[in-house]
Formats: C-alpha cells, structure tokens, sequence
C-alpha cells in the first residue's frame, strides 16, 4: 500500500499546520486562515469549545436539533462581525455532514484497518439513519455556505489573511 493510500493523519506535520490550539482566535482572528473544507475546526478556540459542544448526529433528531443551533451561532457570528466563528461554524456544518456520512458507509465510522496496515475497509457496512443525519446537516452546510454576507467577508478574509 502506497502513503496515498493512508490515513493523512499518519503523517500529519503539526509544526506546519496553520492553525495553532494555543491561540485565541478571538482576540487574534488576523491569525487564523480560511484553508480547505474542515482544516483547523477542531483546533481553533474559543469557537471549537462554543460550537463544538453542539456537535451531535447519532439520529437525525439530534443531527436537527444540532445543526439549526450551529446554524443559529453562524448567523450571530455573522451579525457581530465574527467572520471566524462564522466559518467555524460552517466548517462544523460541513464536518457534521462528512462525519456523518463516513458512519453511514463504514460500520464504528472507520474507513481502514489499523492491524492490516490501514487497508481500506468495506463500504456499506454502516448506519442507515447516520445517512439521514449527514443529509440534514449538508443543507445547513450549503445554507450557510451561500450565505451573501458569509461570501462576501470570506472574500475579503482571504483577501488579507489567507
């Protein structure tokens, strides 16, 4: 098996990753960078301890209740100028999504076999309603993600930062 076959946390680098757990993103938002898809959303604080808490899909009861509370924080965010804890947000929406449906196709939400040199596992093997939820949580993604004041401070971010 090739490393491009691997989990990429195998050979993650931590002194190059460009989000750092002891910065206060709040206090130095100039810091944090846009990235892609999910990179840092389980890094940067205070958002990752103020939205991470409401990051539920076991069915898609809680996946709704969850994502409409994430997708309330991304509109207050937005509202007091927070463009961090807005994409924070969106990138929980998004997480909540791909999580989910990793435990729709995987069984335990697992894609390799760590005893078999992380072969990869079989498809379709895992939980029907984590679909549902994975569902639920990709429309508030796109929701918030379309968003025009989100794109247009994500823009701007971008723009400055990165």
């Amino acid at each position: 098996m090739s490393t491009t076959d691997q989990p990429s946390y195998l050979n993650f680098d931590q002194d190059h990753y460009p989000w750092k757990p002891d910065i206060n993103y709040r206090k130095h938002p100039e810091k944090y960078k846009v990235g892609k898809g999910e990179q840092g959303v389980l890094i940067c604080e205070p958002y990752k301890s103020e939205i991470g808490q409401h990051w539920r899909f076991k069915t898609p009861e809680i996946a709704t209740s969850s994502s409409e509370k994430i997708m309330a924080l991304f509109y207050t965010y937005l509202k007091h100028g927070e463009f961090v804890g807005a994409d924070m947000a969106r990138k929980y929406l998004q997480m909540g999504y791909t999580r989910a449906r990793r435990y729709a196709n995987y069984k335990g939400g697992r894609k390799y076999d760590k005893e078999k040199e992380y072969a990869p596992l079989d498809r379709g093997t895992g939980d029907p309603q984590k679909a549902a939820s994975a569902a639920i949580f990709y429309q508030c993604w796109k929701k918030a993600e379309a968003d025009p004041l989100y794109l247009k401070h994500k823009l701007a971010w971008k723009n400055t930062y990165g």
